[in-house]
């Protein structure tokens, strides 16, 4: 069975600096409850695998690993929720981030997230000549007022794909996997894509990915971060998916 990558860059609430927030830190809990992938570090991770977490240390808030860089190729960047966010889900400045701001941050710590993330490819590639990522999420029920895509209702669970780099049987896989269990599943809805490492990206068909997202409203108390009665049967789902995933692929 092939060892997977698991890609989790949203289930951090550590914002390391505070430079250039313009909200107190009320606000700031507010967007942390709304934005962050709760619990993905443990629903998509488990010792007993042998996958290779590669987790973002500090929240989507202070730094989204999943953007691009330059916000000239970021498509959220232009409702202020670039790789560096100045705004609110509600659209208010929430952030001042200067050119100097901007250089320290994704030195510091999106450059070596990705680095990271590389680094976990190359050796999967090295090691058996296939890199397998799944990109783990999670989303609310409820769209985001700045999601792309607001249509309701939203399925339980869905996956994203790249033309490139998820090969079919993984998105055959997926589809039967979920039908069996009883769940609704989106392909690309609400979210789309999954996330290839740019040294790769278009380039190596060696490196697969697709993006797992998870409906919060099936395993957390509404409106809470907190565990529901169904969360044990979530996770366990997820790990089942995960095994799915890890033998269809071709090695």
């Amino acid at each position: 069975m092939t060892s997977l990558i698991i890609h989790i860059p949203h289930a951090s609430t550590h914002i390391p600096s505070r430079d250039g927030f313009l909200v107190d830190g009320a606000r700031i809990e507010k967007e942390l409850l709304t934005l962050t992938d709760w619990h993905t570090d443990d629903l998509f991770v488990d010792a007993a695998r042998d996958d290779h977490p590669v987790a973002a240390g500090f929240s989507r808030i202070f730094c989204d690993v999943e953007r691009f860089a330059d916000d000239r190729q970021e498509v959220m960047a232009k409702f202020g929720m670039g790789v560096l966010y100045e705004s609110t889900d509600d659209g208010e400045p929430m952030r001042n981030v200067t050119p100097e701001l901007r250089k320290r941050i994704l030195e510091r710590y999106y450059h070596p997230h990705h680095a990271r993330l590389e680094k976990a490819v190359q050796a999967e590639l090295d090691r058996v000549g296939r890199a397998v990522i799944v990109d783990a999420h999670s989303y609310p029920d409820i769209p985001l007022k700045r999601d792309l895509d607001p249509r309701r209702p939203r399925p339980d669970f869905n996956i994203g794909t790249d033309p490139f780099h998820t090969p079919q049987e993984l998105v055959d896989a997926s589809v039967r996997f979920f039908e069996a269990r009883g769940y609704s599943l989106g392909v690309d809805w609400p979210y789309k894509g999954t996330i290839v490492p740019l040294a790769w990206y278009g380039k190596d068909k060696r490196v697969a990915s697709i993006m797992l997202e998870v409906n919060r409203k099936l395993y957390l108390e509404d409106g809470s971060s907190d565990k529901n009665g169904n969360y044990d049967h979530v996770r366990q789902t997820i790990q089942d998916y995960l095994d799915v995933i890890a033998s269809s692929v071709t090695v």
